[in-house]
């Protein structure tokens, strides 16, 4: 069984088999299809992430207890 992972290396990100140049600089946000991959959930989301960086999420969650 293979398991469709999403992978960024260097500047570089690999949705499954397709891999791309990367659009952020820190890998929030990159968009596939109709979608926005967050590594944080590690996950996909249907909106943007409101935040400017993984930064400013990670305090974020620090400050809430959760995102």
């Amino acid at each position: 069984m293979n398991v469709w992972r999403v992978e960024t290396e260097g500047r570089v990100v690999r949705f499954g088999e397709v891999a791309r140049k990367r659009l952020t600089r820190d890998g929030c946000n990159e968009p596939f299809k109709d979608r926005f991959w967050c590594p944080k959930r590690r996950w996909f989301l249907t909106e943007p992430c409101p935040f400017a960086s993984k930064m400013e999420c990670d305090t974020y969650r620090r400050m809430c207890g959760s995102l």
